[in-house]
Parts: structure tokens; sequence; C-alpha cells
């Protein structure tokens, strides 16, 4: 897909701030890192699904109303919309209530290692839906130290210990996460090949799938789960703000990488957003840091320079061989006359 140039960019005007791909991942990153704050209270009255449909609602009604105001039109082509639908199921409905399950039974430290596998299952994916999508050395060596990075950052070492001592309800709530990282995995490439080549804009995209995806829970919430009792402001502004930025405002920038940057780079601000989830947690909760969360930080950043092209493994060419000792001496004699 050819980038066609904007009016600012054709007139002279400096661009817009989030015109490039790594603003909006950055912004992508923070936003998503935050998310874990809102989450925390809005899981202390709502249940699971509860709180993914409330996700999910919060950021779908001011998309679509956004929509309405711009006189834009949701996709109507059945082909698309059912392709929409696949995709609200693999990257909203499910892993968010897969995830929501798992903070039952599982340290959310725990579901943030899982979680860093998104972009391992984005590469193997990619590799087998998009054929422009083939990880360089660069990319796959990014994924690996990112990887490393995000595992540095919560203390696996610590961690793996103590959901090894426990019950099966840990080994439950892990795959519960490996669940939800899978589909995010196959969700982001399928939404660049069935979708992200569409004439729609990003914002007429999202609002059609967290629409699509809230209507799943919508018929199941009311049959499976009790009304929530204790529901306070705070967990009703939580919900709020987790649904229009970090569902709403966030899908619409995730479609944009996947369209400038590809599926893969997409993934990796998996590999950010815990990063900015623990600042936020010392900064807003009063948690304290320790010395493999700073320097796990490095290697994450490190990881997604590599994948996102930022920075480069230098490589050494080979030496070419040079001629053969003496053989500027056999070529001359060999062009004298015979005596």
């Amino acid at each position: 897909m050819t980038a066609v140039p904007s009016a600012a960019t054709t007139s002279g005007s400096p661009p817009h701030p989030l015109s490039d791909w790594r603003a909006k991942f950055a912004l992508l990153a923070l936003i998503w890192g935050m998310s874990f704050v809102f989450i925390k209270v809005g899981a202390s009255a709502l249940s699971p699904m509860q709180l993914a449909l409330g996700r999910m609602a919060a950021g779908a009604l001011p998309l679509l109303a956004l929509v309405l105001l711009r006189g834009g039109r949701l996709p109507t082509s059945p082909r698309l919309v059912g392709h929409m639908f696949v995709a609200a199921l693999l990257l909203n409905t499910v892993p968010f209530t897969l995830f929501g399950y798992a903070a039952q039974l599982i340290p959310s430290a725990l579901m943030g290692i899982v979680n860093a596998a998104t972009p391992l299952f984005g590469v193997v994916f990619s590799m087998a839906l998009l054929s422009d999508e083939r990880p360089d050395r660069d990319r796959v060596l990014g994924l690996g130290i990112g990887f490393l990075g995000v595992l540095t950052v919560f203390g696996v070492w610590n961690t793996l210990g103590e959901v090894a001592a426990g019950d099966r309800d840990s080994v439950v709530g892990m795959l519960f996460v490996v669940g939800a990282t899978a589909c995010y995995g196959i969700g982001t490439p399928y939404l660049r090949r069935f979708v992200a080549g569409s004439s729609h804009g990003a914002l007429e995209l999202s609002s059609l799938q967290l629409l699509l995806g809230s209507l799943p829970l919508a018929l199941l919430v009311p049959f499976l789960t009790e009304a929530p009792t204790g529901v306070t402001w705070q967990v009703v502004a939580s919900v709020a703000v987790l649904g229009v930025l970090g569902t709403g405002v966030a899908y619409i920038l995730q479609y944009a990488i996947v369209r400038e940057a590809g599926a893969t780079v997409a993934t990796t601000v998996t590999y950010v957003a815990p990063v900015v989830a623990i600042t936020a947690g010392i900064v807003l909760m009063g948690e304290t840091l320790t010395w493999n969360q700073p320097l796990g930080a490095v290697v994450v950043v490190l990881g997604a320079a590599l994948c996102q092209g930022v920075v480069r493994v230098r490589r050494v060419a080979p030496p070419r061989p040079g001629p053969r000792p003496h053989a500027k001496g056999r070529r001359a004699r060999a062009r004298r006359p015979f005596a």
C-alpha cells in the first residue's frame, strides 16, 4: 500500500504531531499502560464479563457519535462486516473476558509476563497470513530481546517460582492468558489482511469493531452474571476512561499503526505498555521500584527499536578475497614471448 501525502505535507505546512506512526505507537503504549490502573478499580465491583462489556460499550458509543457528527457511515458490506466480527472476537470479546477471569486466579505480574508473548504469536501468524511480513534478522532479534526485557521487568525468576508452588488454579489462569495473547497474535495480522486495506477510515472501522464485539457479551451478561453491587463513581469513571481511551481511541491508533508500520510492529506495543504500567503504579499507587525494572525497561526499548527499524545491527561484510600471492608475476611471465 502506498502512502498518500497529506494536505499539510503538500502545502508545505508542518505535519501533525501524530502523523508519524512512531508517535502513535508511543501514545498507544501510554494509554494501554495506564489502563491497568483503571482495570484494577473497575474489577473491584464488576465481573470479568461485565467489565469487558462496559469497556467496549464505553468505547463504542462516543466513536459512533463522532462518526455521525462527521457525516460518516459504518461499513455495510456483508463480507467486510463478517471479517470485522471475527476481528472483534479475536481482539476484544474473547481476550478481554479471558483476562478478566485470569485476574481472579493469577497475579497481575504473571499476566503481564504471558501477555508479552503477543508479538511472538504475531510473528508466527503474520508469516502464515501476510506475504509481505516475513521477519528479517533484526526483527526476530528485537522480538527476542524485547521478550527478555519484559521478563526482567516483572522479575520472572520470582513469579514463576511462586506459581510453581501453588495449585492448579495458577495453571488454568496461565492458560487463560495464553489464549488471550494468542487471540491478539492472530487478530492483528488478520485485521491487516482482510480489513486494513478497505476504503473505510480508522474511525468507522474501530466503531464497528467495538459494536460487533459488544453484541455477544450484551446477550450473555444478563444470563450469566449477577447485578453488580458497590458500584461507586470511581468505578464508573474508571470504566468510562478505560473505554473511551483504552479501547476507543486506542483502536483508532492501532488501525493506523497496522496500516503504516505493519502487524508485527503493532504487536510490539505490549513490550512498552508494561513499562508504563509499572511507572504509573509507582507514581499513582505508591509501589516501590526494584533493580530489575529499570534494567528491563532499557532492554524492552532496545527490542522495540530493533523491531521498528529505529536501531539496526551492523553487519560486517566478509573481506573480499585478494589476488593470490605472486599471481601478478605469473601473469607477467605468461605474457612474455618465448626466447
